[in-house]
């Protein structure tokens, strides 16, 4: 679509732009002693979409990182868009192989990686069948030194190939691909989701709202910027002119060290962070002020109630891969505010609204029809807008599934409230049937989050010759803290009915969890097996 004086396509490189001409001497990274202002995030942001070109990238060219929070993975989601590439940050914990299909399948042309990563790379550098360069990044704060058997430029000689000319922050097609991100692939092979501009610009600004962001915020790097683009916040932070600080790898200690000196006011982070933060010995009452957003997996009401007793606020978003991130939240009603505190944190504890940027969300039934809003009859939860995925790369039968009836279908299902509000009861595929009944993992779990010597907690559905189904539970105990087997069940039969109650509970010292913190009930399945 051509630009007029009325029309302007949609992106978020502009945030950048604006940021480096409005806040040019202020702060707006920070990583251990560096101290990078905005206009030095531009030009050097400048400097990678020239190098980028001087390369060889071309408009459309994907180019993957493999790399944790550290500036130059801040820089590249716009240094890239400047070439007019298209992201591809790579999940740092994933194992070779994985890294090596991502790579291919999504065509990229060429890799940045951390020499601390560089142990991944290795096994399969002979393999990309796309990736004509691999550049490497040193970060002296892990002391990690690159591999001989990865060959390629360092990330400095790299960017001298560019140069400071200036790149128009604009896109000629706001609906043409800013990043491409890959999904968990705990069912199979992981699909790449591809994040359009004008998607990624009104994400950016939807987490800017319900994060209550302004020009002062200071906000840490605990989530993963290979997570979803870091929630669009990559982007939006940069919007305002925020701070960003950035994180090599979560280390609660590490957390309530930066939050203390460099006056953090925000963090995102599912909730095993949260309960790592709030436990962790450092932990003190937050005299300034801290917003907290959490997603990935459900919180607990009892996770809520900590956090919050500590001085903190939290916001609690629900979303997936599929919709940049957060697309939903759990707005807070003014009625609440006279509630008593228990009463709060299990209204928080649901999953709420469409962010203001979105279609709305619904709960359908297998007909695509609305279930009643009656905070009890289950059906699917699915949504679409803007801030909902162009597609799958290369994946045309899967997209076609996935937005059957024209709404993107995601797989989870919950309960509509009488107020509106949306409640995750579980994946479709966790979902326990026993003796004929549904019984939410999510529910059971929050019923024995609440015991005061649970730490954390994982359900899932084990095979009974005559229910079918019974829950099985794994809890790591808080520490010097006990409880036997009986006590738990009994404290979930206080708050549950029977039939829901779990048949086990085995106490482990750590659950198995992805990268975000989300607990991988397929390792707890195969731990039952076992």
């Amino acid at each position: 679509m051509t630009t007029t004086a009325s029309f302007t396509e949609l992106t978020p490189l502009v945030f950048l732009q604006r940021a480096a001409q409005v806040f040019p001497d202020k702060t707006a990274i920070v990583y251990n002693d560096r101290r990078i202002t905005y206009r030095e995030f531009a030009r050097e942001a400048t400097r990678l979409g020239n190098a980028l070109r001087a390369s060889g990238i071309r408009p459309g060219d994907r180019v993957a990182y493999l790399m944790p929070n550290i500036p130059e993975m801040l820089i590249a989601h716009f240094g890239v868009g400047l070439a007019g590439a298209v992201l591809v940050a790579v999940n740092t914990r994933l194992a070779p192989e994985e890294v090596l299909y991502i790579c291919n399948h999504s065509g990229a042309t060429l890799l940045v990686v951390d020499a601390g990563l560089h142990p991944t790379v290795e096994p399969v550098v002979s393999q990309f069948t796309t990736v004509r360069e691999i550049v490497t990044v040193v970060d002296p704060a892990s002391g990690a030194q690159p591999s001989p058997d990865v060959s390629g430029p360092d990330y400095a000689h790299f960017l001298s190939r560019g140069s400071d000319d200036p790149l128009p922050f604009t896109v000629p097609d706001e609906r043409g691909p800013i990043s491409i991100n890959y999904t968990s692939g705990t069912t199979g092979k992981p699909k790449g989701v591809v994040y359009h501009h004008r998607g990624a610009y009104l994400n950016a600004l939807g987490e800017l709202i319900h994060s209550r962001h302004t020009t002062e915020s200071v906000y840490l790097w605990t989530l993963p910027m290979f997570h979803c683009n870091g929630w669009c916040t990559t982007w939006g932070v940069t919007a305002l002119g925020g701070t960003h600080v950035c994180l090599r790898a979560v280390d609660a200690d590490e957390i309530w060290r930066l939050i203390d000196t460099e006056g953090v006011t925000h963090f995102n982070g599912a909730p095993t962070v949260l309960i790592a933060v709030a436990n962790s010995p450092r932990a003190h009452h937050l005299p300034h002020g801290l917003i907290v957003t959490t997603a990935a997996a459900p919180p607990s009401p009892t996770m809520i109630a900590t956090v919050e007793r500590l001085g903190a606020t939290i916001v609690h978003v629900y979303g997936l891969t599929e919709t940049y991130g957060p697309y939903t939240v759990c707005e807070r009603q003014s009625t609440w505010a006279t509630a008593p505190s228990d009463e709060v944190a299990k209204l928080m504890a649901r999953q709420g609204v469409g962010f203001v940027v979105t279609d709305g969300v619904r709960v359908v039934d297998e007909h695509m029809n609305d279930v009643p809003r009656d905070g009890a009859t289950m059906g699917e939860v699915v949504m679409r807008g803007n801030n909902v995925m162009t597609g799958y790369f290369d994946n045309p039968e899967a997209t076609a599934e996935a937005f059957r009836g024209g709404w993107f279908h995601s797989g989870d299902l919950g309960v509509m409230h009488p107020d509106g509000y949306l409640e995750l009861r579980d994946r479709a595929k966790d979902i326990i049937i026993s003796g004929g009944e549904n019984i939410s993992t999510i529910e059971v779990e929050a019923a024995l989050a609440s015991h005061p010597a649970v730490l954390e907690v994982g359900v899932v559905g084990v095979p009974d010759e005559h229910w079918g189904e019974r829950p099985k539970a794994y809890v790591v105990l808080r520490a010097g803290q006990t409880a036997s087997e009986d006590d738990l069940r009994r404290h979930v039969r206080a708050h549950l009915a029977g039939y829901k109650v779990p048949d086990t509970v085995d106490f482990v010292d750590a659950l198995p969890k992805t990268s975000t913190g989300k607990i991988q009930k397929f390792a707890l399945r195969s731990m039952a097996k076992r």
